[in-house]
């Protein structure tokens, strides 16, 4: 066992505890929360006085690993970019633990990951949860799939407009999606049938609609790539056609629809903000968005699409959003607990309690606000796995 001694711990679950403990059991997972813990025989210590004691960093939407750090030495397997409708492709697939994105993440305290296919295709299939922490992406996963990938806007129409290809309108990329999304529901339709026995024959496999039944079945949402208002807008307008989840990524313009997206109440994944306004959809991309989405109710995420934004840079994404208006316990709570929730991998990370998975990040100062802050140490599943003590 090992026992994090007298760190100011914040849990994510309540108020934070000035002087406290965390105690991780031998399984990799949090024995005990608070402040004075009891060290059973043969424990481990490490004395965390004067440090920020943390759950690991969430990231909710990007590509690590997919597309790589250094593209000309390794790969870029992002998107399939030979069909607009790809649901079958599945991103545990290109994921390489061994892209050096990972480790640089995971020295920042990012434990945990949710990445997967671009934005090249209308449909481009499912994303997974990661840890960072690993050789063999099987043994890395914490939910696959976690989430459907699809995309509205420029990128479709880029990628496959200038081929003479739909889609190279809005319409087209909706008119594809929909397309879809009638033959998934009447494919899920012949296999309930035949699951219960009201149908003898058994329904012809087909590799893409099948891949769309976790969604039509409410297991994992749309994973939706929009930043124009109109583009969110038909995103919400399809979902609810069809009954689906739906998260809205990127979200760029929200805070310009801020008093609809909150009438809606799906979660939002604000990013990335950090860097040039690179296209015509970032017009509006602002740091102050992911605070004024919180402040109105919506559960709110804050990304970096890595690696658009090195992943190591989450903290510091949350940090200038605190410096654009947020509540610096939204901040927190955007890059911990709100993307596991909206993962739904909540119950193992993004919080310090019992039962749940060991990620745990230690601090020599503030990562959102101190620019010199150092990490210490970071244990993903109860393992010590970067920091300054590891070197």
């Amino acid at each position: 066992m090992i026992l994090l001694k007298n760190g100011h711990v914040k849990t994510m679950e309540g108020p934070d505890i000035p002087c406290g403990d965390v105690l991780i059991g031998d399984d990799g997972k949090i024995a005990a929360v608070g402040a004075g813990l009891e060290a059973p025989a043969g424990t481990e210590i490490y004395d965390a006085a004067g440090c920020l004691v943390t759950p690991g960093f969430v990231e909710a939407h990007c590509h690590i690993g997919l597309e790589e750090e250094i593209v000309g030495r390794m790969g870029n397997d992002v998107n399939e970019a030979t069909n607009p409708i790809t649901p079958q492709m599945r991103g545990i697939d290109a994921v390489n633990p061994m892209d050096e994105g990972l480790s640089e993440a995971l020295k920042a305290g990012v434990t945990c990951a949710v990445t997967g296919p671009g934005s090249a295709n209308v449909v481009g299939g499912t994303f997974c949860a990661i840890k960072l922490c690993g050789k063999r992406v099987d043994k890395m996963v914490v939910k696959d799939p976690a989430a459907m990938k699809i995309a509205f806007g420029e990128n479709p129409k880029r990628v496959y407009g200038g081929k003479q290809q739909v889609p190279s309108t809005r319409m087209g990329t909706a008119a594809l999606l929909r397309g879809l999304l009638f033959k998934a529901r009447e494919y899920e339709e012949k296999w309930e049938a035949y699951e219960k026995g009201e149908a003898e024959k058994k329904p012809d496999f087909d590799m893409q609609l099948d891949a769309m039944r976790p969604v039509m079945r409410r297991e994992i949402p749309l994973k939706a790539h929009a930043h124009r208002a109109d583009d969110i807008f038909t995103a919400l307008r399809i979902a609810k056609e069809f009954d689906l989840k739906i998260t809205l990524d990127h979200c760029t313009d929200g805070a310009l629809i801020v008093d609809e997206l909150a009438e809606e109440g799906r979660p939002v994944l604000v990013g990335p903000t950090l860097g040039s306004k690179s296209k015509v959809e970032l017009a509006h991309k602002s740091f102050e968005t992911p605070g004024i989405m919180a402040k109105a109710g919506l559960l709110t995420a804050i990304i970096t699409d890595a690696p658009v934004i090195p992943l190591q840079y989450l903290p510091l994404c949350a940090g200038l959003a605190v410096k654009s208006g947020m509540e610096p316990e939204e901040a927190w709570k955007a890059v911990t607990i709100n993307p596991a929730k909206i993962a739904g991998i909540e119950d193992r990370v993004g919080s310090l309690a019992p039962g749940k998975d060991a990620d745990i990040a230690v601090f020599r100062g503030n990562p959102l606000t101190d620019i010199a802050c150092r990490t210490e140490m970071v244990f993903v599943n109860g393992r010590l796995a970067a920091g300054e003590i590891c070197r």
